[in-house]
């Protein structure tokens, strides 16, 4: 008789905890279902404020840039040739 009623304890708690178990899947299923959407838009969002900071702060670089490239002009064609 005890060993009937240990069965159905132990067969109650199985069922117990695969139902937990099974409740926590689907809720983890749903948040990320849910959340996921909300991250790509966050890297979305980030990419664009990205995009106009980078601009902004490249702006008082750009004479910077345009000697460089004025005296990579001047170099590259008073090169000499490698074979003669």
């Amino acid at each position: 008789m005890a060993f009937l009623l240990l069965a159905g304890f132990a067969f109650t708690a199985v069922v117990v905890f695969l139902t937990f178990a099974l409740v926590a899947v689907v809720i983890k299923i749903a948040v990320r279902i849910i959340l996921l959407p909300l991250l790509l838009l966050k890297w979305i969002v980030i990419g664009v404020m990205l995009a106009v900071v980078g601009l902004v702060l490249m702006l008082p670089l750009l004479p910077i840039l345009a000697v460089g490239a004025i005296v990579w002009m001047l170099v590259k064609a008073n090169r000499r040739p490698a074979v003669a």
